[in-house]
């Protein structure tokens, strides 16, 4: 290399070094396009897919580090890390730089416990959840909630993987209208294949990997926007649903020097999900209620101590708090009767603020409607109203009107 060039020999050596020790994304590894940049610290990536990369950091980074970063950065934009960190600053009323730095660490935290080792060496500097005294194996929404900066960050102030890794736009992206970035549409093809490498051909792709293909190839509900009505009936009535928080002063405060004053918060729904567990349910459509279970969780905010789920065929079962979506206990395949699993949800404590209801269909309803939204989720079955599982001319009744109904994704066959 001569002149402060960047050294793409090397640089691409490594990509093929990436491709060769994780080779499920290597169609994403190729569709980043590179960027030449002196403003970035290391590599960076915008939302674009473009990844700008310091000739500096390359000539000073072994090849068999740059591998690993090549993973990290694409990692980033799998995982939408960019779309989230915006969700979550609109959700929290986060601003400021010093959040979206943050986000990074948190973003970061949640791909590295799975993608370095294998034959993928971490650079210098990566940042672990472990640095940080927090556990493994949970998303950036989760690891934003538990920690903040501090002494512990402080090492990591020079952290940049660009507006790809939290959504905030950095001088140097050369944005919507510039040359080489990939379409709305093209970023979703390319997603799709490399979930479609990973479950077509696993091989030793880590849990957290299948994971996101499997919720790829099956994009959940909006579950944020199907709450919203709970949340906003929960805040409606006095004293539900709000707090009191310093962790975003109130706006008053301005008005008195030397007092700081905290502002109201809306909470997060509380959310009781009943999984239909009877025989004509079968096991992918089981697979599928877990995936929005996950989602659900998602979309409160990460808090686990939100989502209870109850298993229900003709009796309701013991309900769980939620740890992990994969470790839910679903007993059951007898008859069907979710009557019992709404009462049954219905009498936990504290109540929800909303009920999901996973399900063929294929059950009786409640005749009164419950104190709280209900949210219907049908599994997408091109016969529905056809069978029963018990009497082939049984025709099951709709979900009541007070529900709102939405379909699932998964269909037998598809």
């Amino acid at each position: 290399m001569t002149g402060g060039e960047l050294d793409r020999d090397k640089l691409f050596a490594a990509r093929l070094q990436a491709v060769r020790a994780r080779p499920f994304l290597a169609t994403a590894l190729f569709a980043l396009h590179v960027v030449e940049s002196r403003r970035v610290p290391t590599m960076a990536v915008d939302r674009y897919w473009r990844c700008y990369v310091s000739p500096w950091f390359v000539d000073r980074t072994p090849v068999e580090e740059l591998a690993g970063v090549w993973v990290h950065e694409v990692s980033h934009l799998l995982r939408d890390h960019h779309g989230r960190g915006d969700r979550f600053a609109r959700q929290e009323g986060l601003t400021g730089p010093g959040e979206r730095l943050r986000m990074n660490i948190a973003a970061d935290c949640e791909i590295n416990d799975d993608v370095y080792g294998d034959g993928l060496m971490a650079p210098e500097g990566a940042v672990w959840p472990g640095t940080l005294g927090l556990p493994e194996g949970k998303l950036m929404e989760e690891y934003l909630r538990l920690f903040r900066l501090g002494s512990r960050t402080q090492d990591f102030a020079w952290l940049d993987c660009g507006s790809g890794s939290d959504g905030l736009d950095r001088e140097w992206d050369l944005g919507p209208d510039g040359a080489h970035g990939l379409s709305e549409q093209e970023r979703d093809a390319v997603r799709f294949r490399v979930a479609q490498g990973i479950t077509g051909r696993p091989g030793h792709a880590p849990k957290a990997w299948k994971r996101w293909a499997e919720e790829a190839f099956h994009p959940p509900q909006a579950w944020r926007d199907l709450l919203g009505a709970a949340v906003r009936s929960a805040v409606s009535g006095h004293g539900a649903g709000d707090d009191y928080s310093y962790g975003r002063p109130s706006r008053r405060s301005a008005g008195l020097p030397g007092v700081v004053l905290p502002s109201l918060r809306r909470r997060p729904p509380r959310v009781s999900v009943v999984i239909d567990t009877s025989g004509s349910v079968s096991d992918a459509e089981l697979g599928s209620a877990l995936l929005e279970v996950s989602a659900i969780t998602r979309a409160v905010g990460g808090r686990r101590d939100l989502v209870q789920v109850l298993s229900c065929d003709a009796a309701a079962r013991v309900v769980h708090p939620l740890c992990r979506a994969e470790g839910i206990p679903l007993v059951g395949g007898g008859g069907t009767d979710l009557r019992t699993g709404f009462a049954r949800a219905l009498r936990t404590h504290p109540r929800p603020d909303v009920v999901v209801a996973l399900t063929d269909g294929q059950t009786p309803w409640p005749s009164d409607r419950p104190a709280c939204r209900t949210v219907v989720g049908l599994f997408d079955r091109p016969d529905r109203g056809s069978w029963d599982e018990d009497d082939p001319d049984y025709v099951p009744d709709s979900p009541p009107a007070w529900a709102r109904v939405v379909n699932i994704g998964y269909s037998e066959g598809r």
